[in-house]
């Protein structure tokens, strides 16, 4: 019976690497939707770059796992992995033959990739007389040699003909791979000489994945081939899904870095790794960390602190700022427009018309009353351009990237430069006292946590590429707040 979640018990040893053995089983059996079980053989010691040593602990142990778990569950497809001994191979054997799982899926994990040889040669007799009770075996070349007692194949001809004669002798279907072979190709063929297929040998094409980290490959193939059948009913059909999964968990596994040798496959590739809530604004809080210990350290921040900044370039500071709150209002109406929440539009709409309403009046009152030159500096032509491309990309995320630091870097600044000057009494003196106060309100910190927040929600639902986008769009808005803030002095 078919199951869309089939219960899959892996009877195989363990790597505390995690890339063979029970837990690349494991993972290859919830990547491809099943609800993976196990039931340990073997302890080893190893990591990527082989086998240092293998512990058996005892088979009556392994007995009482296997009873366990068919006592309670439901199995709708077991993989058999590494085995090990006699006494582990008959223990196997009596439960299988009492149980009858409807799917059984045997990899004769006898020589690992590294060369290390993991099955004793007295034990390979009791190995194949297990083979017939298995539904599918999925030898590696040099497995399938010594199970024919034949030299390993050389040729991919010669492989599909050991595959026929271990076919013939066991009545199973046999998985012939191809991984091993010289070449560009790595073809997998189901290999059955009863009738069981559409034809006795069934091939299916595939190109050779350069990569050194095969790590578990045989294991991941072959417990993946029992989920798959449990799923699906057809080996067929199971190989045509699982070939391209392993493919793509081997083009992937670079990203894993794991290990200085022979690593492990990528086994949830597949899936798109949806971002922790809060990671992406705290990947956008270090990246502006460099850019606002720059702008602490800028003599214009400085002198505006202590109140000694010459009242030119407060005025010039201001009047650049004037300009730009105009057009930065317009790309926050474009926020508000793209945004695709109702919550989001109205946050964004309010603070464009915060912009023009409420901030552009102190500008005002100050320009109003002094002889202030008024032409768009360059810096502020570059920021300015820098959103407008943001609002014309169609991106929400690129867009309320690039206009956070407008929020994150003002309230940071100016909630530091306020407690220093409330530390200072809060002389009345002060001649910057009210831009100080302005910057350091309530609202103004939580609108900036508002636009944290929802900064951070697009970059979790974005794309990889998209956050990447998002990443560089509000980096070089650090930097122009750096620059912003300098202009003054450059201007002087």
């Amino acid at each position: 019976m078919l199951r869309d979640t089939p219960r899959v018990l892996s009877i195989a040893g363990s790597d505390p690497s995690g890339g063979a053995g029970i837990q690349a089983d494991l993972k290859s059996i919830a990547a491809l939707g099943g609800y993976g079980m196990a039931a340990i053989t073997a302890l080893t010691v190893q990591n990527t770059l082989g086998v240092r040593d293998v512990h058996m602990p005892p088979a009556s142990f392994l007995g009482q796992q296997l009873d366990a778990i068919s006592d309670d569950i439901a199995i709708d497809a077991v993989k058999i992995g590494m085995l090990g001994n006699v006494d582990v191979i008959n223990t196997v054997r009596s439960w299988l033959e009492k149980v009858r799982p409807a799917v059984v899926v045997l990899d004769p994990v006898m020589v690992a990739t590294s060369g290390d040889r993991l099955l004793k040669e007295s034990a390979e007799d009791a190995l194949l007389a297990l083979l017939p009770l298995a539904d599918l075996i999925t030898p590696n070349l040099a497995e399938l040699a010594i199970l024919v007692r034949e030299p390993q194949a050389r040729d991919w001809a010669g492989a599909l003909e050991q595959g026929k004669l271990l076919a013939s002798a066991t009545g199973a279907t046999i998985l012939v791979k191809g991984g091993h072979l010289d070449g560009g190709s790595c073809p997998d063929a189901l290999v059955n000489t009863g009738g069981l297929l559409s034809r006795p040998v069934v091939e299916v094409a595939g190109d050779r994945i350069p990569t050194r980290n095969s790590h578990g490959t045989g294991c991941s193939l072959s417990s993946a081939m029992a989920t798959a059948q449990a799923r699906l009913g057809d080996w067929e059909a199971s190989l045509n899904c699982v070939k391209p999964w392993l493919a793509g968990a081997l083009q992937a596994s670079g990203q894993l870095e794991v290990g200085t040798g022979n690593g492990p496959v990528h086994h949830f590739h597949h899936l798109e790794q949806a971002p922790i809530a809060g990671a992406f604004s705290e990947v956008l809080r270090q990246a502006a960390a460099p850019d606002l210990a720059a702008i602490y350290g800028l003599a214009f921040i400085r002198d505006l602190t202590d109140g000694t900044l010459a009242e030119d370039q407060f005025a010039y500071y201001l009047a650049q700022d004037a300009i730009y709150l105009n057009g930065y209002s317009r790309v926050l109406a474009r926020a508000s427009a793209l945004a695709p929440t109702e919550e989001a539009q109205l946050f964004w709409a309010r603070s464009a018309l915060q912009c023009l309403e409420v901030e552009s009046e102190l500008h005002r009152t100050w320009l109003s009353t002094r002889t202030v030159e008024t032409a768009l500096g360059p810096v502020t032509k570059s920021y300015v351009d820098h959103l407008l491309a943001a609002s014309a990309s169609g991106s929400y995320g690129v867009l309320v990237a690039a206009v956070l630091p407008c929020f994150w870097l003002y309230a940071e600044v100016g909630q530091t430069l306020h407690s220093q000057f409330l530390a200072a009494g809060e002389p009345d003196a002060h001649p910057y006292a009210d831009w100080l106060r302005t910057y350091a309100d309530e609202e103004f910190a939580r609108a900036t946590r508002q636009a944290i927040a929802m900064a951070d929600e697009a970059g979790r639902k974005a794309s990889g590429d998209e956050r990447a986008a998002m990443l560089e769009a509000f980096r070089n808005s650090c930097r122009f707040e750096v620059d912003f803030f300098d202009a003054p002095r450059l201007h002087a």
